[in-house]
């Protein structure tokens, strides 16, 4: 008669194989996970890195450049000052308003001076430029498709809502893990709590910016993660289950912060310190320029604040007044536009 097997032969067989496949996953997903948390943490630094300079480079063009914005604030309010006086003081005949008020609004809508309007001032102006708007622009359109662009990715953020929360409850169970253990009403020792103190700091502004990558450094830094047995297919089951899912919201915080990156360099202010980057290579200072053109800026308000002097004291005529300063005739107005706008974002480029 032949040998039956031992019923318990099976389970020998499987279960060492279940466990080395556990195994395996679980080696995987450790490492996996130890390469998120170094990305998101040199991502961090990188950002971090970014924003001070920044703020280094927005404090010395304030030093240097102040100064001259506030000699472009002065010019501002004279030129206001100069048409209000022309307008209450001067004689003219309709038309002739009409052309004078045109220049002045022409000098606000090109960012020359600043916007000022009063009740009904320029209101015919105004209503000939909605009543008459000009061919839908390359600027236009692309602003429209940057609106629906922005809706679409509304719809996209709102549709994910549900994978927000999960990833908030995570982050909250990793949170009171550790303030169960770090807590410092949970020691009597003083040293102890100061130190639990300490962490317990840490511990909350990672949670407040709901950074998981954080919580888990110090999860491993103190060695207080989840002890488990490498011989239990259930504990390596959980083990394997949990950190994938930390993986992934670790994945969704390393492309949150490289976006957070990408819209800190596309600001004006990353712009400026691109532009500055790439000035140095070429052993330009860009802050010496940058202020060079701040002054050139105002020496062209200056000569229209001049100009514009010069009509309210009736040294030049009607017909040299609407015809513009000369030293104004060479420069296209888009440039002069660029010039006076975008001088700082579009420096360099």
């Amino acid at each position: 008669m032949p040998r039956k097997t031992p019923p318990s032969s099976h389970s020998t067989v499987t279960t060492p194989l279940a466990l080395s496949q556990l195994h395996i996953r679980l080696q995987f997903l450790e490492k996996e996970h130890q390469s998120l948390l170094k990305q998101i943490k040199r991502k961090r630094t990188e950002l971090n890195n970014f924003v001070e300079q920044t703020r280094i480079f927005a404090t010395e063009i304030f030093q240097q450049a102040s100064p001259s914005f506030q000699k472009m604030a002065e010019l501002d309010q004279d030129i206001h000052a100069l048409f209000d006086e022309i307008f209450t003081t001067r004689k003219f005949g309709k038309q002739t308003f009409k052309n004078i008020e045109a220049v002045y609004l022409q000098l606000q809508l090109t960012g020359i001076i600043s916007q000022k309007t009063n009740g009904k001032q320029f209101s015919t102006e105004l209503d000939e430029l909605f009543d008459n708007p000009e061919p839908e622009s390359d600027f236009s359109r692309e602003t429209a498709e940057g609106r629906y662009q922005h809706w679409q990715a509304q719809e996209s953020v709102e549709s994910q809502s549900v994978t927000r929360t999960e990833d908030k409850r995570k982050i909250r169970e990793t949170f009171l893990r550790l303030a169960e253990i770090f807590h410092p009403d949970k020691v009597k020792d003083s040293q102890t709590q100061t130190d639990h103190t300490e962490i317990m700091k840490s511990i909350n502004q990672a949670y407040q910016e709901g950074d998981l990558a954080r919580l888990l450094e110090i999860e491993r830094l103190h060695q207080v993660g989840e002890i488990i047995d490498l011989n239990s297919e259930d504990d390596l089951t959980r083990k394997c289950r949990t950190i994938e899912q930390q993986n992934q919201i670790l994945l969704t915080q390393y492309e949150n912060l490289k976006r957070e990156l990408r819209l800190a360099k596309n600001t004006p202010e990353g712009s400026m310190i691109s532009d500055s980057r790439k000035a140095a290579k070429k052993g330009i200072d860009s802050m010496a320029l940058m202020v060079e053109t701040i002054e050139n800026q105002i020496n062209l308000v200056s000569q229209i604040r001049d100009f514009v002097k010069d009509f309210r004291e009736q040294k030049i005529t009607i017909k040299e007044f609407l015809g513009g300063p000369q030293t104004l005739h060479s420069l296209d107005e888009e440039i002069m536009s660029d010039i006076l706008e975008q001088m700082l974002s579009e420096l360099m480029r």
